[in-house]
């Protein structure tokens, strides 16, 4: 069994910006896919910003990053992050999903996606977002 977690950061409209400066910084892989890109476009405005991003190095620093869509509540101080948490196998997410979920506030049901063959979004006790999938391999941008 391997999980992994990543510090998942929020913007309103600079993740694509973030996640070059992060790149310029540490170098690794920028990976970069627009709800364009997903065929998620909710809002034309929004069609080239992020939904899910990467800055992976070899050296081990590795953020994920995304564009809140503006249909949904956001603000610079308030829910800045959320954690990544990956496993390499249904089984081992589900079985880690249904521990975490005990007393937490499920936001996306865990449940197939159009990036990963398993994706859900909860908010534990504690406050804290978690972001939980299934990983796949992405193509650098």
């Amino acid at each position: 069994m391997t999980v992994q977690t990543t510090t998942h950061l929020n913007f309103r409209g600079d993740a694509r910006a973030a996640l070059g400066f992060y790149h310029s910084v540490f170098g690794g892989a920028l990976t970069v896919i627009s709800y364009q890109d997903m065929g998620a476009v909710q809002d034309p405005a929004e069609a080239d910003q992020v939904v899910w991003g990467q800055v992976a190095a070899e050296n081990g620093f590795r953020v994920m990053a995304y564009d809140v869509p503006a249909a949904r509540p956001w603000s610079r101080g308030d829910d800045p992050f959320f954690v990544s948490l990956r496993g390499d196998t249904t089984e081992e997410v589900t079985a880690l999903w249904e521990r975490l979920a005990e007393g937490s506030t499920v936001v996306v049901p865990l449940a197939t996606s159009q990036w990963a063959p398993l994706y859900g979004m909860l908010t534990d006790p504690f406050g804290v977002t978690w972001v939980i999938d299934v990983a796949v391999e992405h193509s650098a941008a």
